[in-house]
C-alpha cells in the first residue's frame, strides 16, 4: 500500500473511532434545551439534594412520577424551576412532599402500573420558569412513528458515571407495542399499560436518573420514564408508563384526597 493510501486509511479509522466515541458518551443522543424552556419538569432529590428521579407538575400541588422512584415521603425533596443541578440560578423552588401515592397495582417485578402521585406540602408558584403539564384523556392513543420528546437529568454515558449538569432532552419516535413485544425485543414483557419510544438502531434513549420524567407528544405527557434494557441499546427502546391508561386514576385520586379533607 502506498503512503497516501495508508494515510487515508489511518484518517478514516480515527474518524470512525471518534464518531463511535461520541455516540457512546452521549447515549441519550440528546441536547441541552434552551434554559427553562421545559417548565413542567421537576427534579426529585434526596434531602441532601442528590437528584435521583424526574417528575412533572400537573397542578400547583401535585406531581406525577414513576412508582419505582418512591424512596419514602420523608426522604424526598421536590425542586421545580431548575435547569442546572450544580448552579444556583435563583429560579428554583424547593418544596417537601406531603404524601406519595404509588399506583395500588404497581408491580416492581413486571414494572406494570409504574406511576405515582406526589402531593406537595405547599403550592408551587407558577411563573415564567414553572408551569403545568397537560395530560391526555383516558385511553387516548398515540400513533406509531409520532415523534415525542423526553427530558431529564439522567446519565449520559452507558457506564452510568456521567451525570449532566444541565437538563437534557431528546426526540424519539413511538414504536408499536407489537414491535416492542417481539421476540427480537422485549418478548412479551410490554403490557397494555406501557408504551415504547426509541430507535431500532439505538443511540437515543432515556437512562438512569431520567425515571419518572415526561415523554411529551403533541403537547401532552403520554409517557412516564419507566424501564428498559440498558440505555439506547439496539432493538431495545425505552419503555414508558402509558399515562392515558391512568388519567382516570389520577383525577380520582386527587378528587378523593380533597373530598376526605373537606369532611374534617
Amino acid at each position: 500500500m502506498d503512503l497516501p493510501s495508508l494515510l487515508i486509511c489511518i484518517l478514516l479509522e480515527v474518524v470512525a473511532v471518534k464518531c463511535q466515541h461520541i455516540v457512546q458518551e452521549r447515549i441519550v443522543g440528546g441536547y441541552a434545551p434552551v434554559p427553562h424552556s421545559i417548565k413542567y419538569i421537576v427534579s426529585i432529590q434526596t434531602r441532601d439534594r442528590q437528584h435521583f428521579c424526574g417528575g412533572f407538575l400537573i397542578n400547583k400541588y401535585w406531581i406525577v412520577s414513576a412508582a419505582h422512584c418512591n424512596i419514602g415521603v420523608h426522604k424526598m425533596l421536590i425542586v421545580a424551576g431548575d435547569y442546572s443541578l450544580t448552579i444556583y440560578e435563583g429560579t428554583e423552588q424547593e418544596i417537601l412532599p406531603h404524601l406519595v401515592v404509588p399506583h395500588p397495582a404497581y408491580n416492581s417485578t413486571t414494572n406494570n402500573s409504574d406511576i405515582m402521585l406526589i402531593k406537595l406540602r405547599a403550592p408551587i408558584y407558577l411563573n415564567s420558569y414553572v408551569s403545568i403539564a397537560l395530560l391526555p384523556r383516558q385511553d387516548a392513543t398515540i400513533s406509531e412513528g409520532r415523534v415525542c420528546r423526553v427530558s431529564g437529568w439522567g446519565y449520559t454515558s452507558p457506564s452510568g458515571s456521567q451525570i449532566p449538569s444541565t437538563l437534557r432532552t431528546v426526540k424519539l419516535p413511538i414504536i408499536s407495542s407489537g414491535k416492542c413485544n417481539s421476540s427480537e425485543s422485549f418478548n412479551g414483557s410490554i403490557t397494555e399499560n406501557m408504551l415504547c419510544a426509541g430507535y431500532s438502531i439505538g443511540g437515543k434513549d432515556a437512562c438512569q436518573g431520567d425515571s419518572g420524567g415526561p415523554l411529551v407528544c403533541d403537547g401532552r405527557v403520554y409517557g412516564v420514564v419507566s424501564w428498559g434494557r440498558g440505555c439506547a441499546d439496539a432493538q431495545f427502546p425505552g419503555v414508558y408508563t402509558a399515562v392515558s391508561k391512568f388519567r382516570r386514576w389520577i383525577d380520582n385520586t386527587i378528587f378523593s384526597y380533597y373530598s376526605r379533607c373537606n369532611k374534617f
